[in-house]
Formats: structure tokens, sequence, C-alpha cells
């Protein structure tokens, strides 16, 4: 068995990964779950939505099941979805993109991920370059693909990258710059400048750029600028989204993928071979949800940003250090300033005796860089106005 990136190893045949000690571990996400379950504790750690999407959305999947929509889909995905998404590209980017051969429906953001990665990475000479603390299937789709993980840091509190140390991690060798914005952990939305440099690494060293965008829609005072709508940036990125996050819809598991047509060819062809298709009567759903009006975006977006300003202020209402977040489900704190030295015993346990369950950010960093963020703790804010209330309330008790 060979080490790889994020603590993970791979089977010498290829057949699984294994924790380095041999175990099949479950994820920080499921344990603190079974945590919040346990003591009856706010979950503010997994980032799921506790209230329905839109009602057209939900009705539209009724409706589909109703009409007999309930058997394999074609497999580049339903050509109604297809053409939604090409449309929704179109309205807020401007990019013109081609249902039948730059866009391939995918099951959630991670299958188009791992399809991604292992359609285009040959092998253990490539390299792939992301941004560190990064969603934890990035490291294990990357040892999946047998490449080698090059990490950028971010770093407390404004969390955007040196653009000298993002230079020097890519090189001829890379791959694959993987790139997700907004960002999950940190709640960071990227500069300007830092896109262009990915754009500019990208041509330089011959890489191809992975744009993870599921938070595309949550972003509070700054416009999402997909790379793939900047100059040099369409033709060496896939661009990757589901309806999950934006339509409150996370265990329906749509998602896509759109670019040129040669790279959506190489994620479909690994992606046939995972799921074969996704869930027939909702993709319709999905497309609706897709065509409903602009102020159906900006709402979730506006209301997003009461609810992260509400969990803000009850965390700096509790004595914690908080970073402010531009974008996603999530803010980011010091417990440091709470005399913690581990975030990882600071959430199982003062934390968690205060009734609220969240996530250490070392669940999401490469075991060289624990140290750099030990202290730091990712709470989520994409929870009913009355239960982000409560964990306020319960926070409060932090502060002694």
């Amino acid at each position: 068995m060979h080490d790889t990136p994020g603590g993970w190893r791979r089977t010498a045949a290829g057949a699984g990964l294994l924790r380095a000690d041999g175990s099949v571990a479950s994820t920080i996400f499921a344990e603190m779950t079974a945590l919040a379950m346990r003591t009856g504790a706010i979950n503010l750690g997994q980032g799921f939505p506790d209230e329905d999407g839109p009602a057209e959305v939900l009705e539209a999947a009724r409706e589909a099941i109703s009409a007999g929509v309930n058997q394999y889909p074609p497999g580049l995905g339903i050509l109604d979805l297809r053409e939604a998404i090409c449309e929704h590209q179109r309205r807020f980017y401007g990019l013109d993109v081609d249902p039948g051969t730059q866009t391939v429906v995918t099951t959630g953001a991670t299958e188009a991920l791992a399809a991604a990665l292992l359609g285009l990475v040959d092998g253990p000479d490539d390299e792939v370059v992301v941004f560190e603390p990064y969603y934890d299937s990035y490291a294990a789709c990357v040892a999946l693909s047998g490449a080698t993980l090059r990490t950028v840091p971010l770093r407390f509190p404004d969390f955007q990258p040196d653009l000298d140390e993002l230079a020097a991690a890519v090189s001829d060798r890379t791959r694959v710059i993987l790139l997700n914005n907004p960002h999950n952990p940190t709640g960071a939305v990227f500069e300007r400048a830092v896109l262009d440099e990915i754009i500019r690494l990208a041509h330089a060293h011959n890489a191809i750029i992975l744009s993870d965008e599921v938070y595309e829609h949550l972003t509070f005072g700054v416009p999402h600028t997909p790379v793939a709508a900047l100059p040099g940036g369409w033709e060496r990125t896939l661009t990757i989204s589901s309806g999950g996050k934006t339509f409150r819809t996370t265990g329906w598991k749509i998602g896509w993928i759109t670019g040129p047509a040669e790279l959506v060819t190489a994620a479909l062809t690994v992606k046939q071979f995972l799921t074969y298709v996704s869930g027939a009567p909702f993709q319709p759903a999905i497309a609706a949800g897709l065509r409903l009006p602009d102020a159906f975006f900006t709402g979730i977006a506006d209301e997003m940003r009461r609810k992260k300003d509400m969990l803000g202020a009850g965390l700096r209402a509790a004595g914690l250090a908080v970073s402010e977040p531009r974008g996603s489900y999530f803010t980011v704190a010091d417990a440091a300033s709470l005399g913690a030295a581990d975030a990882d015993e600071f959430c199982r346990g003062p934390l968690a005796e205060a009734g609220v369950v969240a996530i250490p950010i070392t669940a999401f960093v490469s075991p060289a860089r624990r140290d750099e963020y030990r202290t730091l703790v990712r709470f989520a804010a994409c929870k009913r106005v009355e239960v982000l209330d409560e964990a306020v309330a319960r926070l409060a008790t932090l502060a002694g």
C-alpha cells in the first residue's frame, strides 16, 4: 500500500482507500452528526439545510414521478435539464454552452469531481493543486486517481491565497488546478487577481482548471465570477455545480459539468462507469429550478446573508474571533480566543457541552498542516432562524 494525501492510502491493486492505520473510518461529518443526535445538540456541523426547497421544484419532481419518469434517463442527462443548465450559464455569466457536447449531468458535484479527476489524470507523474483547507473528498479523489496532491494554504481570517505561493505550487507536472469558489470550508470568495493568476498558470504549464462552484448563488455583497467566464478561462476549464445547495435538495444528488467538449468527454468516459445515470424524476425538477426568476436567486443569497450575520454575531458574543465569510454556508471561528488549544477537543468538549456541534477545520487539511489550523472551527448557518436563535443562546454560555 502507498501513502497518499490527506492521511489516506491506496491499495496497491487500486481496490479501495483506507486510513493510514488500515482502518475504514467514518467521515468527520458523520461523527459530528451522530454526536448531535446522541446528545441533543444543535447540528451546525454538516452543511445541509433543515428546510425544503421551493415549492415549484418539489412539485415538478412529484409530477415527473406521476408521469412515469422513473427509468434510466440518457447518459448525458435529460435534454431539458442540459438545456436549462446552458440557459443558466448564459443568463448569469454570458457563457454560450452546447447542451449536446459541452454539458453532462452527474450524481451530485462529488461524482462530477471524481469523474473529472479520474478522466483527466494520467497517473503518479501528474500533480493536482488544491487550496487548503479543502473539502475532504478532494484528497480522496486525488488518491484514487493516483496523482500527487500539492496544496496552497489559505490563512485565517481572510483566506485569500498568496499569489507567490500559488505560483510556486504549479509546475509542468501540474495536470489539474482544483478550485472551489465560493470556498468550503472557509466561506472565502477569491479575488479577481487570484482567478486571473490561476488562468495564467494553467496556460503557462498546460494544466486544466477544475472549478467547483456549488455555492455560486450564495455570495454576500460580491458577485460570483466563474473562472470559465474570464479571458483565457473557458478553453482550459471544467466547471462543476449542482442543484443541492441552491434549491435545498442536497439529498437529490443532481449535479453537472460544463466545459469544452473534449474535457467533458474525458469526464463522461469515467462517469458512465460510476453511477451510469442520475435520478430521473429529479432532473426535470432541477431544470424547473434553474428557470426560476431572478428574485429567487437574489432572495436565497439575502436570506443566507442574514443567517450568517446572526451566527457571526452570536459567535463574537461568545468570545470567539470570527472570519467574515463572503459566500457559502460557512463561518470559521478561532477557538484560541477562548483559550482552546485544539479545535477537535473544543468541538467534542466545551462546544458540545454547550449544546452545539461544529466541525474542526483540521478535518479539511493534510496532516503536515494540522498545526496551522489547529484551533479553527467551521460552523454552518444553513438552518432555520429559530434554530440559529437557539444555537446563539447556547453559544452565549461559552462566554461564562
